[in-house]
């Protein structure tokens, strides 16, 4: 009980209570151990509690609808994180990792309104730490970002799927062409008796049959596996155009509500100058001609 009481005077948000209201506050809070890698809620968990690190890190991130991870925020010592489904009642909007292994304070709704009740001036660091994860989350829905076809496609290339694009690349070149008649001319040349040497494949070349017969066979695999990565990166082509129109609409909707509450405000503001004009002429309000 005493550790318990020790650790949380190291925390900010308790700092400022006295012996008693720590004691108080110890014998209902929970301190578990948190691994590296540990998942400690996903996004859509039921959210009955919140936690306040006392030492490792736990990393706070969202998935896009792009199918990204888009970090949000990284609490350490002192730092609490989950208080948006604690408060609201609601699910997780986000997925929390540890990221480094440590201690964690684990405070419910019952421990939440016992220290409310000790330190009524906590509610301020929760309401400042959710406007900053909200904002935070506002940020990652307006700098989210179109991605690169092929930067997508990069990013899942394996050297298999390197080879097989350069080859298609290559192979459609005219330098392609050129060697390969500079080096069937070179064979010929060699096994038509016109040398002192050679003579190793004579007419009608059946080792160059199987070699080209070979490489036709290479080639075209190689060819339809690039063709069919070309398909994948055609289908995150139009995923990520869809992406795009979906923020073109969002940001549309978003600037006709902008111009929708200016105008109720210029509104606003002529309903006031109205009925002082109307003071100041002596005409009544209703007058309008």
């Amino acid at each position: 009980m005493s550790a318990t009481i020790e650790l949380l005077t190291e925390v900010p948000m308790f700092a400022e209570l006295d012996d008693s209201g720590r004691l108080i506050l110890s014998e209902r809070v929970d301190l578990e151990e948190m691994k590296e890698g540990e998942v400690l809620f996903a996004y859509g968990d039921p959210g009955d509690w919140m936690g306040i690190v006392l030492t490792g890190e736990v990393e706070m991130s969202v998935k896009i609808k792009t199918g990204e991870n888009v970090f949000l925020e990284k609490a350490e010592h002192g730092d609490f994180f989950g208080e948006i489904s604690l408060l609201d009642g609601g699910s997780r909007t986000a997925r929390a990792v540890c990221t480094k292994s440590g201690q964690l304070i684990v405070v419910d709704r019952g421990d939440l309104d016992e220290l409310l009740k000790l330190r009524p001036e906590a509610a301020m660091n929760l309401l400042t730490a959710t406007g900053k994860r909200l904002r935070a989350n506002a940020q990652v829905l307006r700098n989210t970002a179109a991605r690169n076809t092929y930067d997508v496609a990069e990013a899942h290339q394996n050297i298999i799927a390197r080879g097989a694009d350069w080859v298609a690349n290559f192979s459609g070149s005219l330098a392609f062409l050129l060697i390969h008649i500079f080096l069937f001319a070179a064979y010929i040349l060699l096994n038509t008796n016109l040398l002192p040497f050679g003579n190793f494949d004579p007419f009608p070349y059946g080792l160059l049959t199987m070699v080209v017969s070979l490489e036709a066979i290479i080639l075209s695999t190689l060819l339809l596996y690039s063709q069919n990565r070309q398909a994948a990166r055609d289908r995150v082509r139009a995923d990520i155009e869809y992406d795009v129109n979906l923020k073109a609409e969002l940001q549309i909707q978003h600037l006709h509500e902008k111009i929708d509450q200016i105008h109720a405000q210029i509104l606003g503001r002529l309903d006031q100058i109205e009925p002082k004009r109307n003071k100041h002429t002596g005409l009544p309000h209703d007058v309008t001609g």
